[in-house]
């Protein structure tokens, strides 16, 4: 199903604050370059200096000291030396812009802004993460969102940026793109597991075994499950009477996977052995793959995306004409 997407905060703004949580390709990359005596990069008459530019390469490093390994760091730097400097130019053409169009925000947009970036946060991430990763103050985190906010208003003062997808191409992008909406193959299913541990000999795991087998005779002559589990199952859900919910391929071990996949419903499965001990199996329900009919809730999502993706385009196409017209000096070049 197709990935649903923020649209206030468009590419510029994602560009902006996310850089640093971006993954770094390793690929092809060679020795870094030999610094340059004063500026990096001239843009308009605005220079990146040497000094600034290894500034925010020591601080680019050290956020990735904890995502990269150490023997990989050297090979990164010309990427990320591009990276920086591509980061410079874009922002720079970008805040002169703004500037010569007299763009302004409120407080309450920036604001509103802001608390719309940290609904965006995935799960788990809290917004001091957020500015400790992209290794941001608050207030320079308010500074970017600022800009962000700026240049989606300079996005949006393009006629095209306020139109809407056609029927005609929300219907086109759902027949071409039918991969994209297909909901994959499901159980639900609960279980009841006795347990192993790493010390166990062959005579504790046979006695597990027995007792598996033990639970699962009662179950065959009628006991009932949930009740059996709450009492005998060594997982957490046993709370839920063994109840594991919904889940599709891949997201347990495999002889779990393929004992769920293949039984049939409501049956009671013979006891299956992972590593985590012996497992009696019911799947409740199995959903076979489908693709998701083309109804109103999709029909929306569809077209959020192409005016978004419209929007981001427009956003490129600022750019390309901003650096057409700059002028930019890269020593040595």
């Amino acid at each position: 199903m197709m990935e649903r997407r923020n649209l206030y905060l468009i590419a510029a703004l994602v560009f902006l604050i996310l850089t640093a949580m971006k993954p770094v390709l390793y690929a092809e990359l060679k020795g870094a370059p030999e610094k340059s005596s004063g500026a990096v990069v001239e843009v308009n008459g605005i220079k990146f200096t040497n000094k600034q530019f290894e500034a925010e390469m020591t601080k680019k490093l050290a956020v990735l000291k904890a995502q990269v390994p150490p023997d990989k760091l050297q090979q990164i730097k010309p990427e990320l030396r591009k990276q920086i400097i591509d980061d410079f130019v874009i922002r720079t053409l970008l805040s002169q812009e703004v500037k010569r169009l007299k763009i302004s925000v409120t407080d309450q947009e920036v604001t509103e802004a802001i608390d719309r970036m940290k609904s965006t946060l995935p799960p788990g991430m809290t917004f001091d993460e957020l500015l400790k990763k992209s290794d941001l103050t608050n207030e320079k985190f308010r500074e970017e969102i600022t800009l962000g906010v700026k240049i989606n208003k300079l996005v949006f003062s393009q006629p095209s940026a306020k139109e809407k997808p056609t029927e005609k191409e929300v219907s086109k992008y759902y027949k071409d793109n039918k991969e994209k909406f297909k909901a994959p193959e499901t159980v639900h299913a609960r279980h009841i597991l006795v347990s192993k541990k790493p010390g166990d000999d062959d005579k504790t795991k046979t006695e597990k075994k027995a007792k598996t087998e033990m639970l699962r005779k009662q179950l065959l002559q009628g006991a009932d499950f949930a009740d059996l589990a709450a009492k005998n199952s060594d997982c957490p859900s046993k709370r839920s009477g063994g109840d594991l919910g919904t889940f599709s391929r891949g997201q347990m071990v495999k002889p779990f996977e393929d004992a769920a996949f293949s039984q049939k419903v409501k049956v009671i499965g013979p006891v299956v052995e992972t590593d985590f001990g012996y497992h009696i199996i019911q799947v409740m329900e199995h959903n076979d793959a489908k693709i998701i009919g083309f109804d109103n809730k999709i029909k929306g999502e569809i077209a959020s995306f192409l005016q978004q993706q419209k929007r981001q385009e427009i956003f490129a196409e600022i750019l390309k004409k901003l650096r057409a017209k700059a002028t930019i000096i890269v020593p040595g070049k």
